[in-house]
């Protein structure tokens, strides 16, 4: 009689067999036939209890070891440059296995994250434990997810935290990784719907307590899929770097720059300097950090920052593009520290209007680290013990040159949105201490005014010596935008002219109008959601909302991809070494503009989520308190309130507004009730009452007490759902509300 192999034994030919370990392959493989096959299973089935063994279909597959065909996904190249992969399911006990890409000639180019079906080789003697060959490219990429996953007896399910967003996704119980209920997970979706009619999903991460401070921008780090963690190798090659020598540079440490900034910056990037001239006029420099002197093309630095694309600021973090040894130390112009530097020297004339520029590379070495109130009391005739110094050569000259270009943009006449910024400020712990607005000085406009002229002269420059770059292109707004900000201001009592070239002097003139009255913020937000969104391109479109023919962004290397590029096609323009752009800049340069253009708005949507969610955590508290707003957007579906005191964006479910069936006018942007002809719009003023605040997702639902200071009228009963009686949903009825409506409104 045939002896029952061991256990071991099992495991051991499963290794050395990996294309044929069915049942079957097995029995036969150990001469087991009969009854004996009983066993055989009892013994199978053992293994898989102890996790040594995995069985897919009918197949086993020891749990420490990889099937030979496998789907993975691509990893970034590491410092040499190598290609390396993860396995999608991995359900060993040990690290999970390093697997090599070797791509051939013939496979196409895989990027970064994309998922492929590979044939996996076991190697020894590397670094790595496979070897994988391309055999077919996946070009679906799954749904990622985030959410809180709730266990129940059976897997569990992932609960969304997006605002509007109801579905919910089925987990089995393999595919949990240990999820304790109440967790905020990563997942993806692996499946269409299955049992009870959930999407079935896998949870990848585990990312904690949702509740636990700090963790609302790591959902949206999360949420967004913005790289968080430096490789090691990137960290290595930032950690290696040593400071820049003056050679081959120009020596401009006898100049008097200084960096004005937030109290709180960590970095300082840019730094200023003015002279007045005899005639009225002035000389202004503006020195930029020298980033690609440290992070050059091809690098492990520069893969990393092309990837991240900028930096992402969060109230309680900041995701950086580069590593700390760079942005918070190297390339940062601390005071009195020798730094490299791209400076432009701009001249102007008695009126504003910029003469001439040049470019120069060279080390410079910064009078003061200054706050913008500091900068701001000391313009104010207030100045500190670190400002006095520095009044005669230095704040002075910078006011004066500040009032020249104040002349200029007065004629250009460039979009003059006044958004207050709000700052939330949180305790040690990480809660919301206190919501506000931060206050704006001339030194913040000072700055911004020689930043875009050293971002004019930088786009003039490369222009005219036809180097390839990103321009920063802003287009004029649709006439659809431009019809329905005319809507919003007729409804507030202004006027949008018609029937004429659009230029930013118009909407200024909207601007101004609004200025100082209840609709002030409602104008500008409503202007501003007007405006297409920025984007960068290697042709030149111009810059609508700057009122700027030509426009690159020069002057935040440390922070944007977008201006390490400018920087390099600066040094090839001027022959100053060979950091500058390359052959393989030049050719992926669409391909930069697209992917910087994502990245950046991939931030920007992180950055307001985070905001939300913490706004939300700063009202949860204050659930059923009365605050006053301002009707800011309709939707079929409600209407949204600006609420005065934090700025915060919650909902009114039109559901819940009043006791009769609305009809939404999309044209009018209105909400008209069916039985009252009440009409709810944009720039309304209202009474609310906070009703639910969720600081996982950021939702706020608010309900409606008055409208314009009057308690709403007494409509009939909604149906069902809130639906209007069959009665009260004519065509005839709609019509003549809607008519109405416009007759009231062109009064």
């Amino acid at each position: 009689m045939t002896q029952i192999p061991s256990k071991q034994q099992i495991l051991d030919w499963v290794a050395e067999h990996p294309d044929a370990n069915s049942k079957r392959d097995i029995a036969k493989a150990f001469n087991i036939k009969g009854a004996q096959r009983i066993e055989l299973k009892r013994l199978l089935k053992e293994l898989e209890s102890e996790g040594r063994l995995e069985r897919r279909r009918r197949h086993y597959l020891d749990a420490e070891q990889l099937p030979p065909v496998t789907v993975v996904e691509l990893l970034a190249p590491d410092g040499s440059g190598d290609l390396f992969a993860k396995p999608l399911e991995w359900r060993g006990e040990g690290p999970v296995p390093r697997i090599h890409y070797a791509p051939r000639d013939a496979d196409p180019a895989l990027g970064r994250g994309e998922r492929f079906l590979a044939r996996l080789t076991q190697v020894q003697g590397e670094d790595y434990d496979y070897q994988a060959r391309l055999i077919r490219r996946i070009t679906a990429s799954p749904n990622k997810i985030v959410g809180i996953f709730r266990s129940e007896a059976e897997g569990g399910r992932i609960v969304p935290i997006d605002k509007g967003q109801d579905r919910e996704w089925r987990v089995r119980p393999g595919d949990t990784q240990g999820a304790q209920s109440g967790e905020l997970v990563q997942a993806e979706q692996t499946g269409p719907k299955g049992r009870m009619g959930l999407p079935v999903a896998r949870v990848t991460d585990r990312l904690g307590d949702p509740s636990a401070p700090r963790a609302v921008s790591l959902i949206a780090i999360h949420q967004h899929g913005i790289p968080d963690q430096f490789p090691q190798s990137v960290l290595d090659e930032a950690e290696a770097q040593k400071p820049a020598t003056l050679k081959g540079r120009e020596d401009l440490r006898d100049l008097p720059l200084v960096t004005i900034d937030p109290a709180d910056a960590r970095d300082h990037d840019d730094a200023v300097a003015a002279m007045i001239e005899e005639d009225g006029g002035a000389t202004i420099w503006v020195a930029i950090a020298d980033v690609a002197y440290y992070v050059r093309p091809g690098s492990a630095l520069d893969r990393e920052a092309w990837t991240r694309g900028n930096s992402s600021y969060f109230p309680d973090r900041v995701v950086p593009m580069l590593p700390e040894a760079l942005s918070a130390d190297l390339c940062s112009l601390h005071e009195g520290v020798d730094r490299p530097v791209i400076a432009v020297r701009m001249r102007l004339d008695a009126q504003g209007n910029k003469t001439g520029h040049s470019f120069h590379r060279a080390m410079m070495n910064s009078r003061a680290s200054l706050a913008y109130e500091q900068a701001q009391a000391g313009a104010n005739g207030d100045p500190d013990d670190q400002t006095a110094p520095l009044m005669k050569d230095v704040i002075r000259p910078l006011w004066h040159a500040y009032g020249l270009l104040q002349s200029a943009r007065d004629r250009r006449q460039p979009l003059d949105l006044d958004l207050p910024e709000r700052r939330i400020e949180l305790t040690p712990e990480g809660r919301v201490k206190s919501v506000n607005f931060r206050e704006r000085f001339d030194a913040h406009r000072l700055i911004e005014e020689f930043m875009v002229l050293a971002n004019v002269a930088a786009a003039e420059e490369l222009s005219r010596r036809q180097r390839p770059l990103l321009f920063r292109v802003h287009e004029e707004p649709s006439l659809d935008k431009i019809d329905a900000l005319r809507e919003v201001a007729q409804a507030s009592g202004f006027n949008l002219a018609k029937g004429q070239v659009l230029h930013t002097s118009h909407l200024n003139r909207l601007l101004a109008q609004s200025e100082g009255t209840d609709f002030d913020e409602l104008i500008n937000i409503s202007t501003l959601r007007s405006m297409t969104q920025a984007y960068y391109h290697p042709e030149n479109f111009g810059h609508f909302g700057l009122a700027l023919k030509s426009y690159a962004h020069f002057t935040s290397p440390i922070r944007r991809y977008s201006d390490l590029v400018v920087h390099r096609a600066l040094i090839t323009g001027h022959g100053w070494g060979k950091d500058g752009l390359s052959d393989q800049d030049i050719e992926r340069l669409s391909e930069t503009a697209t992917h910087i253009s994502d990245t950046e708005r991939r931030s920007m949507a992180a950055e307001r989520d985070t905001t939300d969610r913490y706004l939300a955590a700063y009202l949860a508290d204050r659930v059923g308190t009365e605050m006053t707003g301002r009707i800011s957007g309709i939707q079929r579906f409600g209407a949204f309130v600006k609420l005065d005191e934090t700025g915060a964006d919650g909902l009114l479910p039109i559901r819940d507004i009043g006791r009769e069936y609305f009809h939404f006018d999309p044209e009018a942007q209105m909400l008209i009730g069916t039985e009252t002809g009440l009409e709810i719009g944009i720039g309304q003023r209202v009474t609310v009452r906070l009703t639910e605040a969720i600081p996982v997702t950021g939702g706020l639902t608010l309900e409606l007490l008055e409208l314009d200071g009057n308690a709403l009228p007494r409509g009939g009963q909604k149906g069902k759902r809130g639906r209007a009686p069959r009665r009260m949903s004519t065509k005839s009825r709609l019509s003549e509300i809607k008519r109405a409506a416009k007759r009231r409104r062109k009064k």
